[in-house]
């Protein structure tokens, strides 16, 4: 059995270490890529949405390299991505590779038996030891993976030498595949992190601070959201993005089979614009734009795959929130025919509107303080 998985954002080094330390043989899938997105775009409807197109270009890339099975995992809300195995089936079908196996781990619902239940058959152990001590070690990966793009997120406007951030972070990509299992794949991402705080920076530079929100998939894979970390870092903005793997893991695998949560806060945030779960991640949106408004940034970009409709209804929320909270906001939503140009004029005519409001802002407390 040869497992592979669909790419998004860092999450395959995490998945790679789960499942090197479980000792499945895997295929990753190469990183996305025109032809991946080419691939997906053929095979699915046209009006699905971008994650599952690029998802099926995944799947036939890896299975190009030796793939024989399918892991992924699923959604009990109501947003299509809890359909995507069931159509993705069908689409793998219809183009010849009826033969591939879908192992479906879906998010443990009240008690983890259906939930080990698959990992038994993508393992072939029932040694809830080993198992549980795999998960564990790639959730650590994860939060690992996060705190890097952190520091990247923090130096790449600050940095000295333009480039230098990305250089670290590209060696990082390059070398994660060559490696195998937890003890490997923690101590490079913590040599790239220790190479990131030493990136000098700019004795003197004006920082802004953008909230980035939206549909997960499209604000984790780089390819999708086209590198908007890199275009907002080169004209000096500090990101953070409102949803990360990690904690989505944490919330869907350690803290809803308990009857917890870790987004009290957001979700009364949320309360006042979205009083209910919707589906994807609209009450999120929400209550993030909220908070980061609140945490005095600059603006708040939402991100999503076009027919998205939980994030719909969320961008005829936000122009209130905008008002609510005096909060530049902008909407950007790809498919597969996004083009680069006017998405990146799009954003730098954001930021020079943030740079420009920042400027009358601090002018304006100078001439009141004289």
């Amino acid at each position: 059995m040869k497992v592979t998985f669909p790419h998004m954002g860092n999450q395959y080094v995490a998945t790679k270490v789960l499942l090197d330390e479980l000792g499945v043989e895997n295929i990753i899938p190469p990183e996305c890529s025109n032809d991946t997105l080419n691939i997906g775009t053929h095979h699915s409807p046209e009006s699905i949405c971008l994650p599952l197109k690029v998802n099926i270009g995944n799947y036939v890339e890896s299975i190009r390299q030796g793939a024989d099975t399918i892991v992924l995992t699923g959604s009990c809300g109501p947003c299509r991505f809890g359909y995507y195995t069931i159509l993705q089936k069908e689409i793998m079908k219809a183009i010849g590779h009826e033969n591939i196996r879908f192992i479906l781990l879906d998010p443990p619902q009240g008690d983890y038996k259906s939930f080990f239940n698959s990992v038994f058959q993508l393992t072939n152990t029932k040694n809830p030891y080993k198992i549980g001590k795999a998960l564990m070690k790639a959730t650590r990966i994860l939060y690992l993976l996060d705190a890097m793009e952190d520091y990247s997120y923090y130096k790449r406007p600050r940095q000295k030498k333009r480039g230098e951030v990305d250089i670290y972070c590209d060696q990082f990509h390059k070398n994660v595949r060559n490696l195998k299992g937890y003890r490997d794949v923690s101590k490079l991402i913590m040599n790239t992190i220790n190479s990131l705080k030493k990136v000098e920076e700019h004795s003197q530079c004006q920082v802004i601070k953008i909230g980035i929100v939206g549909e997960i998939y499209t604000i984790i894979e780089p390819f999708v959201n086209l590198s908007i970390e890199k275009k907002l870092g080169d004209m000096g903005v500090e990101i953070n993005k409102s949803l990360k793997i990690s904690k989505w893991l944490t919330e869907h695998l350690y803290l809803q089979p308990l009857k917890l949560t870790g987004e009290k806060k957001i979700q009364k945030l949320a309360k006042p614009y979205l009083k209910t779960m919707i589906g994807g991640h609209a009450r999120e949106t929400i209550g993030h734009a909220v908070d980061y408004a609140k945490k005095g940034y600059d603006g708040v970009i939402q991100i999503y795959p076009f027919t998205c409709m939980p994030e719909i209804v969320a961008q005829s929320i936000l122009p209130t929130v905008e008002k609510d909270f005096d909060i530049p906001y902008l909407c950007l939503i790809v498919d597969e025919m996004t083009g680069e140009a006017g998405y990146t004029t799009r954003l730098e005519a954001f930021v020079d509107l943030l740079i420009r409001r920042k400027e009358m802002r601090i002018n304006e407390e100078l001439l009141s303080g004289n």
